[in-house]
Protein backbone atom coordinates (compact mmCIF):
# COMPACT_ATOMS: atom_id res chain seq x y z
CA UNK A 1 0.00 0.00 0.00
CA UNK A 2 0.73 3.68 0.05
CA UNK A 3 0.83 5.01 3.67
CA UNK A 4 2.61 8.02 2.35
CA UNK A 5 2.93 10.23 -1.09
CA UNK A 6 5.62 12.57 -0.04
CA UNK A 7 7.46 15.11 1.96
CA UNK A 8 7.32 18.52 2.19
CA UNK A 9 11.03 20.09 2.01
CA UNK A 10 11.54 22.34 4.12
CA UNK A 11 9.21 21.82 7.07
CA UNK A 12 10.13 17.62 7.04
CA UNK A 13 5.98 17.42 7.23
CA UNK A 14 4.86 13.71 5.56
CA UNK A 15 1.44 13.81 3.35
CA UNK A 16 -0.26 10.91 4.36
CA UNK A 17 -2.43 9.00 1.63
CA UNK A 18 -5.44 8.80 4.04
CA UNK A 19 -5.33 13.01 4.71
CA UNK A 20 -5.66 13.10 0.99
CA UNK A 21 -8.69 10.95 0.66
CA UNK A 22 -10.34 12.26 3.61
CA UNK A 23 -9.51 16.00 1.60
CA UNK A 24 -10.97 14.88 -1.32
CA UNK A 25 -13.99 13.07 0.74
CA UNK A 26 -14.85 16.40 2.21
CA UNK A 27 -14.65 18.52 -1.18
CA UNK A 28 -16.71 15.89 -2.90
CA UNK A 29 -19.52 15.81 -0.08
CA UNK A 30 -19.00 20.04 0.01
CA UNK A 31 -20.03 19.52 -4.13
CA UNK A 32 -23.00 17.08 -3.65
CA UNK A 33 -24.48 19.01 -0.51
CA UNK A 34 -23.85 22.21 -2.50
CA UNK A 35 -26.25 20.91 -5.76
CA UNK A 36 -29.21 19.44 -3.62
CA UNK A 37 -29.26 22.74 -1.52
CA UNK A 38 -29.91 24.60 -4.74
CA UNK A 39 -32.60 22.12 -6.00
CA UNK A 40 -34.06 22.63 -2.44
CA UNK A 41 -34.21 26.53 -2.61
CA UNK A 42 -31.82 27.46 -0.45
CA UNK A 43 -28.89 29.56 -0.59
CA UNK A 44 -26.03 26.90 -0.97
CA UNK A 45 -23.32 30.02 -0.23
CA UNK A 46 -23.53 29.00 3.75
CA UNK A 47 -22.54 25.45 2.99
CA UNK A 48 -18.51 26.03 2.63
CA UNK A 49 -19.26 27.81 6.48
CA UNK A 50 -21.03 24.85 7.68
CA UNK A 51 -19.08 22.13 6.32
CA UNK A 52 -16.29 23.87 8.05
CA UNK A 53 -17.57 23.79 11.24
CA UNK A 54 -18.53 20.01 10.47
CA UNK A 55 -15.04 19.23 9.22
CA UNK A 56 -13.32 20.80 12.73
CA UNK A 57 -16.23 19.08 14.77
CA UNK A 58 -15.61 15.88 12.98
CA UNK A 59 -11.87 15.91 13.36
CA UNK A 60 -11.72 17.11 16.76
CA UNK A 61 -15.03 14.56 18.10
CA UNK A 62 -12.98 11.68 16.34
CA UNK A 63 -9.64 12.36 18.40
CA UNK A 64 -11.87 12.66 21.48
CA UNK A 65 -13.60 9.24 20.72
CA UNK A 66 -10.05 7.59 19.96
CA UNK A 67 -8.32 8.81 22.93
CA UNK A 68 -10.54 8.50 25.40
CA UNK A 69 -11.14 5.18 24.26
CA UNK A 70 -7.87 3.71 24.09
CA UNK A 71 -6.76 5.43 27.49
CA UNK A 72 -9.29 3.53 29.10
CA UNK A 73 -8.98 0.41 27.17
CA UNK A 74 -5.09 0.54 26.96
CA UNK A 75 -3.94 2.76 29.90
CA UNK A 76 -2.12 4.98 27.09
CA UNK A 77 -1.81 8.70 28.35
CA UNK A 78 -5.07 10.40 26.89
CA UNK A 79 -2.93 13.70 25.77
CA UNK A 80 0.20 11.65 23.90
CA UNK A 81 -2.85 9.88 21.57
CA UNK A 82 -5.07 13.05 21.30
CA UNK A 83 -2.42 14.76 19.78
CA UNK A 84 -0.59 11.55 17.81
CA UNK A 85 -1.27 11.94 13.77
CA UNK A 86 -2.58 8.37 14.08
CA UNK A 87 -6.30 7.64 15.54
CA UNK A 88 -8.92 8.50 13.48
CA UNK A 89 -12.87 7.14 14.70
CA UNK A 90 -15.61 7.49 12.96
CA UNK A 91 -18.08 7.02 15.73
CA UNK A 92 -16.19 10.06 17.18
CA UNK A 93 -16.28 12.00 14.36
CA UNK A 94 -20.47 11.18 13.35
CA UNK A 95 -20.81 13.03 16.97
CA UNK A 96 -18.63 15.40 16.86
CA UNK A 97 -19.40 16.42 13.04
CA UNK A 98 -23.07 16.57 14.22
CA UNK A 99 -23.04 18.45 17.04
CA UNK A 100 -20.82 21.21 14.78
CA UNK A 101 -23.20 20.97 12.24
CA UNK A 102 -26.29 22.01 14.45
CA UNK A 103 -24.50 24.77 15.64
CA UNK A 104 -23.65 25.86 12.51
CA UNK A 105 -26.94 25.73 10.91
CA UNK A 106 -28.59 27.67 14.17
CA UNK A 107 -25.13 30.93 13.43
CA UNK A 108 -26.10 30.92 9.69
CA UNK A 109 -29.60 30.60 10.37
CA UNK A 110 -30.27 27.49 7.58
CA UNK A 111 -33.02 24.79 8.58
CA UNK A 112 -31.08 22.08 10.22
CA UNK A 113 -33.61 19.83 8.69
CA UNK A 114 -33.19 20.71 5.29
CA UNK A 115 -29.47 20.71 6.04
CA UNK A 116 -29.60 17.45 7.11
CA UNK A 117 -31.41 15.74 4.43
CA UNK A 118 -29.28 17.89 1.94
CA UNK A 119 -26.08 16.30 3.23
CA UNK A 120 -26.84 12.84 3.53
CA UNK A 121 -25.73 11.47 0.60
CA UNK A 122 -22.61 13.16 0.60
CA UNK A 123 -21.94 11.87 3.70
CA UNK A 124 -22.36 8.05 2.31
CA UNK A 125 -20.02 9.25 -0.60
CA UNK A 126 -17.51 11.01 1.60
CA UNK A 127 -17.09 8.36 4.15
CA UNK A 128 -16.69 5.49 0.97
CA UNK A 129 -13.75 8.10 0.28
CA UNK A 130 -12.45 8.00 3.41
CA UNK A 131 -12.24 4.13 3.72
CA UNK A 132 -10.50 3.97 0.94
CA UNK A 133 -7.78 6.22 2.59
CA UNK A 134 -7.54 3.76 5.09
CA UNK A 135 -7.19 0.69 2.60
CA UNK A 136 -4.17 2.99 1.43
CA UNK A 137 -2.47 3.41 4.53
CA UNK A 138 -3.51 -0.55 5.83
CA UNK A 139 -5.90 0.81 8.79
CA UNK A 140 -8.75 -0.92 9.92
CA UNK A 141 -8.16 -4.48 8.03
CA UNK A 142 -9.79 -7.58 9.17
CA UNK A 143 -9.09 -11.12 10.08
CA UNK A 144 -6.24 -13.38 8.64
CA UNK A 145 -8.21 -15.25 5.58
CA UNK A 146 -6.96 -17.31 2.20
CA UNK A 147 -10.34 -15.79 -0.11
CA UNK A 148 -8.70 -15.12 -3.37
CA UNK A 149 -8.89 -11.04 -2.90
CA UNK A 150 -7.08 -11.41 0.64
CA UNK A 151 -4.16 -8.75 1.15
CA UNK A 152 -1.18 -8.34 3.25
CA UNK A 153 -0.18 -4.90 4.55
CA UNK A 154 3.73 -4.67 5.29
CA UNK A 155 3.26 -1.71 5.99
CA UNK A 156 0.25 -1.07 7.71
CA UNK A 157 -0.78 0.05 11.37
CA UNK A 158 -0.24 -1.93 12.24
CA UNK A 159 1.77 -4.07 9.64
CA UNK A 160 0.80 -7.62 8.92
CA UNK A 161 2.19 -9.98 6.42
CA UNK A 162 -0.18 -12.45 7.02
CA UNK A 163 -3.49 -11.83 4.07
CA UNK A 164 -6.26 -10.77 5.85
CA UNK A 165 -9.38 -9.45 4.54
CA UNK A 166 -9.54 -6.05 3.07
CA UNK A 167 -12.70 -4.71 5.29
CA UNK A 168 -12.22 -0.97 4.12
CA UNK A 169 -13.14 -2.02 0.65
CA UNK A 170 -16.08 -3.97 1.69
CA UNK A 171 -17.15 -1.11 3.50
CA UNK A 172 -16.58 0.90 0.49
CA UNK A 173 -18.81 -2.00 -1.17
CA UNK A 174 -21.61 -0.85 0.75
CA UNK A 175 -21.42 2.39 0.95
CA UNK A 176 -21.54 3.56 -2.51
CA UNK A 177 -24.54 1.83 -3.60
CA UNK A 178 -26.21 3.23 -0.61
CA UNK A 179 -25.40 6.82 -1.69
CA UNK A 180 -26.91 6.36 -4.79
CA UNK A 181 -29.65 5.11 -3.20
CA UNK A 182 -30.06 8.27 -0.71
CA UNK A 183 -29.51 10.37 -4.13
CA UNK A 184 -32.66 8.37 -5.45
CA UNK A 185 -34.66 9.02 -2.25
CA UNK A 186 -33.60 12.61 -1.58
CA UNK A 187 -37.31 13.65 -3.00
CA UNK A 188 -39.06 10.68 -1.63
CA UNK A 189 -37.99 10.38 2.51
CA UNK A 190 -39.27 12.20 5.48
CA UNK A 191 -35.80 12.08 6.51
CA UNK A 192 -33.04 11.09 4.75
CA UNK A 193 -30.37 11.70 7.51
CA UNK A 194 -32.28 8.54 9.59
CA UNK A 195 -31.95 6.22 6.60
CA UNK A 196 -28.11 7.00 6.46
CA UNK A 197 -27.43 6.09 9.40
CA UNK A 198 -29.72 2.82 9.46
CA UNK A 199 -28.30 1.96 6.69
CA UNK A 200 -24.67 2.27 8.02
CA UNK A 201 -25.33 0.82 11.12
CA UNK A 202 -26.81 -1.78 8.93
CA UNK A 203 -23.69 -1.90 7.31
CA UNK A 204 -21.32 -2.23 10.50
CA UNK A 205 -23.20 -4.82 11.92
CA UNK A 206 -22.39 -7.13 8.83
CA UNK A 207 -18.54 -6.09 7.86
CA UNK A 208 -17.71 -6.51 11.71
CA UNK A 209 -17.84 -10.25 10.75
CA UNK A 210 -14.88 -10.34 9.29
CA UNK A 211 -12.68 -7.35 11.52
CA UNK A 212 -10.65 -8.09 14.36
CA UNK A 213 -12.54 -6.28 17.22
CA UNK A 214 -13.06 -7.55 20.78
CA UNK A 215 -16.46 -8.30 21.87
CA UNK A 216 -17.69 -6.08 24.36
CA UNK A 217 -21.57 -7.13 25.19
CA UNK A 218 -23.37 -9.64 24.74
CA UNK A 219 -21.21 -11.03 21.75
CA UNK A 220 -21.35 -7.98 20.09
CA UNK A 221 -18.27 -5.68 19.18
CA UNK A 222 -18.32 -2.01 20.18
CA UNK A 223 -18.86 -1.23 16.49
CA UNK A 224 -21.92 -3.31 15.99
CA UNK A 225 -23.23 -2.35 19.43
CA UNK A 226 -22.74 1.28 17.94
CA UNK A 227 -24.01 -0.03 14.65
CA UNK A 228 -26.87 -1.29 16.43
CA UNK A 229 -27.88 2.19 18.03
CA UNK A 230 -27.72 4.29 14.61
CA UNK A 231 -29.60 1.77 13.39
CA UNK A 232 -32.42 2.69 16.68
CA UNK A 233 -32.00 6.34 16.02
CA UNK A 234 -32.05 6.31 12.09
CA UNK A 235 -35.03 4.34 12.23
CA UNK A 236 -36.76 6.31 14.96
CA UNK A 237 -36.04 9.00 13.54
CA UNK A 238 -37.57 8.50 10.35
CA UNK A 239 -40.82 7.12 11.86
CA UNK A 240 -41.04 10.47 13.95
CA UNK A 241 -40.52 12.57 11.08
CA UNK A 242 -43.00 10.66 8.97
CA UNK A 243 -45.34 10.78 11.39
CA UNK A 244 -45.46 14.59 11.45
CA UNK A 245 -46.43 14.74 7.63
CA UNK A 246 -44.54 16.41 4.69
CA UNK A 247 -42.30 19.66 5.98
CA UNK A 248 -42.97 22.71 4.86
CA UNK A 249 -40.73 24.00 1.52
CA UNK A 250 -37.04 24.09 2.49
CA UNK A 251 -36.66 27.60 1.52
CA UNK A 252 -39.53 28.51 3.93
CA UNK A 253 -38.03 27.26 7.04
CA UNK A 254 -35.08 29.11 6.40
Amino acid sequence: MYPELFTIPGINYTVSTFGVMMSLGFLFGYWITCIRMQQLGLDPEPVTNILVWIMLGGVIGSKLYYATDVSLREGYPFFDLLFARAGITWYGGLMGGALAGILGCRFHKVSTLSFANAVAPALAAGQALGRIGCFLVGDDYGKVTDVPWAISFPEGAPPTFETVHPTQLYEVAWLIPVAGFLWWRRDKSPFLLGEYLALNGAGRLVIEHWRVNEQVLLGLTEPQVIGLGLIVVGVGLWLYFRAKGPPLPAAAVA
